[in-house]
């Protein structure tokens, strides 16, 4: 095997005692196998690439399929290529007559992917497998069958430092040779990661996922999981590296089958995280934010009035949706007289009737009417007596004026925008969909502009688009339908033409006449798909949801209407919800539609140091006692400064001075005027959630507000510090 061009190893001289050859070693034969293997896939992945892009597009689903193809191999390559020796997370060392240093033996070594040499030898195993579950989840309590564990710190694709947890005795590594010697550290990989800085975007942390978080990452994907944990606990992480590993564990969440949906609080948390699934090899996971997923989202405003946002915000509210639109569902109870060339026909209130109850309830109001026609169509043909040719008979009835006018009355077609606007603008309406109304609040819900659009009404937009259907698909299909019956008709002619020529004593060309050999002549691969939708509108195998405590019952509707398997991880806090939480998980989550649920509990605090928690704490307890403030295991020496207002631009060009790198961030409310600095972010606390920071500067706290909302902005904010947090204050 050939060296390593370049030792993997850079490290610095007071590690000098870990740069000894006994120790790395393997490490760095290792090493230049993996950097052998991954030079002759990346040749092989780039041949196969080029190979499929030269090769014919083809149409239908061949074209798909080649599609598919180059985007597996381009992201494979991407990650490969993003990465390099790096992939590898560490490796782990078991204990028994196995254990050795080979590779094969009782040493693995974990990566972002799995990744074998040309013999099939495992150089690396994806750190989703179950081989890898140890090197996570051991603990000395319960070691998992691992000798010691050995973490790696990657600085631009070498390794500045690492760290060996031990899990056997010193017989074990006596007995096992002396290669099998750790490094002993003072400081875990774990701890050390918490003090580095942070970045404007969120780093995946594989190398340094403790036990508590790895045991959730791997739960199952039956039913509703969540994950309840305060500042700090790492619930984001848990959610991203999970989303990560059910789409590799889970063949049921495949996207083909409907793939995952990960939903954050808002676009700024979505831009800090929108790295961490790439470099976890996953880049087809949808993400959105609520308002993303209704398309009136982007222009809407906060409700200003917290009476219609309460009224708005219930699942019963939503509910109401359904009689808004059964409200233009109704059969017509007159005679309708019809004169065609074929002769009169009369359409009854039953024959109406008849053809609204036959329909299917599960699809869309505005693609049904296509199929009522039809349906009305054929009860019409049933008592026909004519001697006339039927099917040109049903061709006479479908281009009816008078019928299809009747049918438009009875079943017109429906805007989202028109039946929600219609709610806020004539009462009798609303009275009539949500009749447990009061007359007072039928009141406070009517607005002069009735589609001037705030975010409490997304939920009920989005359930009358969900049950209207997308207009733009029905017309797809027509376009489509229409297409495929000019192919029809002209194959039928192609085969009248074939016949009359056909001189074979046996008439082979007659069996062109059967229809399946005719629909087999007619080529749709070309036509596209009937419908290709809305990406956001599912159904999805599963939905992560983040910061989930502040959903209201009415936005969990629009996660359910995207999830007929209730497979959910939710995740969040209820001590951080800004309008309060007095349910548990469990009662809430039922309440809207969730059941098969199981709760796990962090508890411990990795990111907010000792120092600002215990000023963080009393803020949250005295508005919630029973908060779940989870407990510090890190501490930096530097405690809470309190400071004048007219101090924050000393203090942040202090700072930016004394340290290159890392962010800082400055919260008030309203948001803090932009501070001109790169690495200074001025955000309000409720934009501020889900974020990480450096420094944190509060600016005037006591201004969030009281109450709970106001304890709640001031805790979220307090918590989003990793190494120092300062509180300005104007007196």
């Amino acid at each position: 095997m050939n060296p390593l061009r370049t030792s993997a190893f850079d490290l610095s001289d007071h590690l000098t005692a870990k740069a000894d050859p006994t120790l790395i070693g393997a490490d760095e034969h290792h090493f230049a196998a993996i950097e052998a293997s991954l030079a002759e896939q990346i040749a092989e992945l780039t041949d196969r690439l080029d190979t499929t892009r030269r090769a014919p597009g083809g149409s239908g689903q061949a074209a798909l399929e080649r599609d598919q193809e180059i985007h597996r191999l381009t992201a494979r390559l991407r990650l490969l290529r993003r990465f390099g020796l790096d992939l590898c997370l560490g490796r782990m060392v078991a204990t028994g007559d196995t254990a050795g240093t080979d590779g094969d033996g009782g040493t693995v070594y974990v990566g972002r992917l799995g990744l074998t040499d040309s013999t099939g030898r495992r150089l690396l195993v994806d750190w989703r497998s179950p081989a890898a579950e140890p090197f996570f989840g051991a603990t000395h309590a319960n070691p998992m069958g691992l000798a010691s564990r050995r973490r790696y710190r990657w600085t631009g694709g070498r390794i500045t430092d690492y760290w060996d947890e031990v899990f056997a005795s010193d017989d074990w590594f006596s007995a096992a040779g002396r290669e099998s010697y750790p490094a002993l550290d003072d400081q875990s990989a774990f701890i050390a990661s918490l003090g580095s800085t942070r970045s404007p975007r969120m780093r995946d942390v594989l190398g340094t996922i403790a036990a508590d978080q790895d045991a959730i990452i791997r739960a199952g994907s039956d039913g509703g999981l969540v994950v309840d944990g305060g500042p700090g606990t790492g619930k984001t992480v848990v959610a991203l590296h999970r989303t990560a590993y059910l789409l590799y564990a889970d063949p049921r969440l495949g996207h083909r089958r409907g793939g995952v949906l990960f939903v954050g609080p808002h676009q700024p948390y979505l831009a800090y995280v929108s790295d961490v699934l790439p470099s976890l090899g996953e880049e087809g996971v949808r993400t959105a934010t609520i308002r993303d997923l209704v398309p009136e989202g982007a222009s809407t405003r906060p409700e200003a009035d917290p009476e219609v946002a309460r009224l708005k915000s219930s699942a019963q509210i939503v509910g109401g949706i359904e009689r808004a639109i059964a409200f233009y569902e109704q059969p017509p109870s007159e005679h309708l007289d019809l004169d065609t060339e074929w002769g009169d026909f009369r359409v009854r209130p039953e024959d109406w009737t008849e053809a609204f109850a036959a329909r299917d309830a599960s699809t869309p109001h505005n693609e049904v009417r296509e199929d009522l026609l039809e349906e009305l169509i054929t009860i019409l043909l049933d008592g026909y007596e004519g001697e006339d040719d039927v099917e040109a008979v049903r061709a006479a009835l479908r281009r009816n004026g008078d019928l299809r006018g009747a049918l438009t009355e009875a079943w017109p077609t429906l805007e989202a925008g028109d039946v929600v606007g219609d709610l806020w603008s004539v009462p009798a309406y609303l009275r009539l969909c949500a009749p447990w109304l009061s007359r007072e609040e039928i009141r406070t819900l009517q607005r002069e502009d009735p589609q001037a659009w705030t975010e409490a009404d997304l939920p009920l937009l989005d359930a009358a688009r969900q049950r209207l259907g997308d207009p733009e698909v029905l017309r797809r299909r027509r376009r489509r339908e229409a297409a495929l019956a000019e192919q029809r008709a002209h194959m039928d002619d192609v085969v009248d033409d074939l016949i009359a020529t056909d001189d074979s004593e046996m008439g082979v060309m007659q069996m062109l006449r059967l229809d399946d050999m005719r629909d087999k002549l007619v080529d749709s691969s070309g036509l596209g798909r009937d419908a290709v939708g809305d990406p956001l509108a599912g159904p999805f195998a599963h939905i992560v949801v983040d910061e989930a405590q502040e959903l209201t019952d009415a936005q969990w509707q629009m996660l359910l209407l995207r999830c007929p398997s209730r497979s959910f991880t939710v995740v969040g806090d209820r001590a951080q919800a800004r309008h309060g939480f007095t349910e548990s998980w469990l009662e809430r989550l039922e309440r809207v539609g969730l059941t098969r649920l199981d709760l796990a509990t962090l508890t411990i605090n990795y990111r907010t140091p000792e120092e600002v928690m215990v000023e963080a704490e009393p803020v949250i307890r005295a508005a919630l006692p029973d908060a779940n403030v989870p407990t510090s295991v890190r501490s930096t020496g530097t405690p809470v400064r309190h400071a004048r207002t007219g101090e924050l631009d000393a203090i942040l060009d202090a700072w930016l001075t004394e340290h290159d790198e890392g962010i800082a961030a400055v919260i008030g409310s309203p948001m803090p005027l932009d501070t001109g600095r790169d690495r200074v972010r001025a955000l309000t606390p409720e934009l501020a959630k889900g974020l990480e920071f450096d420094l944190v500067v509060l600016v005037d706290p006591e201004s969030f507000g009281t109450g709970i909302e106001g304890a709640v902005d001031r805790y979220v904010a307090m918590t989003r510090a990793t190494q120092e947090l300062v509180i300005l204050t104007s007196s």
